[in-house]
C-alpha cells in the first residue's frame, strides 16, 4: 500500500462505549455517540459509509454492508481518560501511571507558591466545570483580578480571566508560572488559560485557550516523521499537546468548523506527510456542558464537511477518523470517560468493508502510520496496514 499523506482527525471526546475499566473511573455505562444517537436521530451519511454504525449502535442511522473503506475501535492501554494520553497514545506513547488528579482542589502551598510567583491571590481552587466555575467567581475576579484556578477529574491545573479585566498575554505569563509549579514540580498533565468574556449571566470562554502540556514522556511518531524529514502539521490543540515536539507547522482554531477549513486549506497546500487536527468542540463547547442537541448537530455538521472532504483525497491519500477518549453529554458527569474510540480509514488504496475488530491499543494507528510512510516501528502498537491493504 502506497501512503503518500494521512489526514488524521481526532474527534475530541467521541466515545463510542466504556471499557472494561471504565467503572473504576466512575464512568459506567458511558457511550457518547450511542447514547446521544438515543436521545436525536442523527442524520450522519457520510460517517455511516464508513462504517461508524458498524462499531456502536446508533438508533436511526443505516448500518453499511460493505462500507467504503476499514473501520473498527480502540481501546486504551494507557492509564487515564485525558486528551495528553490519548494522543500520546495514538501516535504511539502508551503511559502505565496516569497523570496526578486533585479530588479536593491543589495543595495549599502549591496555591501559596502560585499566588507569590504572580503577585496576588487566586480564587477558587476547586473542582468544577469550566462554565459553572466562572459564574462561580467571575464577580469576584471582575472586582478584583484575582485569577481563578480549578481543576476537573483531568490532571489539569486551569487559570480563567476575563479578557476585559486581565489581558491575554498577562494570563499566559499567569500559565507559565503555573507550569513550572505544577507540570514540572508534580507531574500534572497540563496547564490550560481560559479566557472569557461577557457579562453575569453571560460568560463566554473564547477561542484564545491555550495548553501547556507535559512534552512526551518518550518517543511518538512525531519524532520519527520529523527525523525521517516527513512534514507534519498540527491543526487545532494538537501543537500545544505534545508541546510542539515534532510539528513542522501549526494552525491553531477558532472552531470545529474552522479546523475542517484549514484541514481542506492544508490538503491544497501540503502533498505529503501528516495533516493533524483536533477538532475540540465535541469535547469543550458540548460535551462537557451535558449539551446532547448541540452535540448531535456537530457531528452532523461534521459529516456534512466530511462529504465534502473525500472526493479531494488524492490517490496515494488516507484519511483517518478517531478519538482520544469520551465525553458523554448524557450523563450527570461533566468529565470525560473512558471509552472505546472509533477508528475509520478511507482513500483509493484503502480496501472496503474491513473490519479490524477492537484493537487493544490506540497505538495501533501509530504503527500503522509507521509502516505506511515506511520509518522505523514504535516501541507500542500492532500495524494493520496489511488488513487494509
Amino acid at each position: 500500500m502506497t501512503v503518500d499523506r494521512a489526514i488524521v482527525i481526532v474527534l475530541d471526546g467521541a466515545g463510542i462505549g466504556e471499557l472494561p475499566d471504565a467503572h473504576l473511573y466512575g464512568d459506567a455505562g458511558s457511550n457518547t455517540l450511542g447514547n446521544v444517537a438515543t436521545q436525536v436521530a442523527l442524520n450522519i451519511p457520510t460517517l455511516a459509509s464508513l462504517g461508524l454504525s458498524r462499531v456502536v449502535s446508533l438508533p436511526h442511522v443505516p448500518v453499511f454492508a460493505a462500507p467504503i473503506g476499514a473501520f473498527g475501535r480502540m481501546a486504551e492501554r494507557s492509564a487515564g481518560k485525558d486528551s495528553v494520553t490519548g494522543h500520546w497514545e495514538l501516535m504511539g506513547l502508551v503511559i502505565e501511571r496516569a497523570f496526578p488528579t486533585f479530588a479536593s482542589g491543589f495543595p495549599r502551598r502549591l496555591i501559596a507558591e502560585f499566588d507569590r510567583r504572580i503577585g496576588r491571590l487566586s480564587l477558587g481552587n476547586v473542582v468544577a466545570s469550566g462554565t459553572a466555575v466562572i459564574e462561580d467567581f467571575g464577580p469576584e475576579h471582575m472586582r478584583t483580578g484575582a485569577p481563578i484556578v480549578y481543576t476537573s477529574a483531568d490532571s489539569v491545573f486551569q487559570i480563567a480571566a476575563h479578557e476585559q479585566v486581565v489581558p491575554v498575554s498577562q494570563l499566559y505569563a499567569w500559565c507559565e508560572v503555573a507550569y513550572a509549579l505544577a507540570v514540572e514540580g508534580l507531574g500534572v498533565g497540563r496547564v490550560i488559560a481560559r479566557p472569557f468574556v461577557g457579562e453575569l449571566g453571560n460568560f463566554r470562554r473564547t477561542s484564545n485557550r491555550h495548553d501547556y502540556a507535559m512534552p512526551p514522556q518518550g518517543e511518538t511518531l512525531l519524532d520519527k516523521l520529523a527525523t525521517a524529514g516527513t512534514a507534519v502539521t498540527a491543526i487545532g490543540k494538537i501543537h500545544d499537546l505534545f508541546a510542539g515536539r515534532g510539528i513542522a507547522e501549526t494552525h491553531p482554531t477558532t472552531s470545529d468548523d474552522d479546523g475542517m477549513t484549514k484541514v481542506e486549506a492544508q490538503m491544497q497546500r501540503q502533498k505529503g506527510g501528516l495533516i493533524f487536527a483536533n477538532l475540540v468542540d465535541f469535547d469543550a463547547v458540548y460535551g462537557h456542558r451535558n449539551d446532547v442537541p448541540g452535540y448531535a448537530a456537530n457531528l452532523e455538521r461534521f459529516d456534512a464537511r466530511l462529504a465534502a472532504m473525500r472526493p479531494r483525497l488524492r490517490a496515494t491519500d488516507v484519511l483517518i477518523i478517531t478519538a482520544d477518549h469520551g465525553n458523554d453529554p448524557s450523563t450527570p458527569s461533566t468529565d470525560h470517560s473512558r471509552e472505546h474510540v472509533p477508528i475509520l480509514l478511507t482513500g483509493e488504496h484503502v480496501r472496503h468493508g474491513v473490519d479490524l475488530g477492537t484493537r487493544t491499543s490506540f497505538a495501533d494507528l501509530a504503527q500503522t502510520l509507521a509502516e505506511a510512510f515506511r520509518i522505523p516501528p514504535l516501541v507500542h502498537g500492532t500495524s494493520f496496514l496489511r488488513q487494509i491493504s
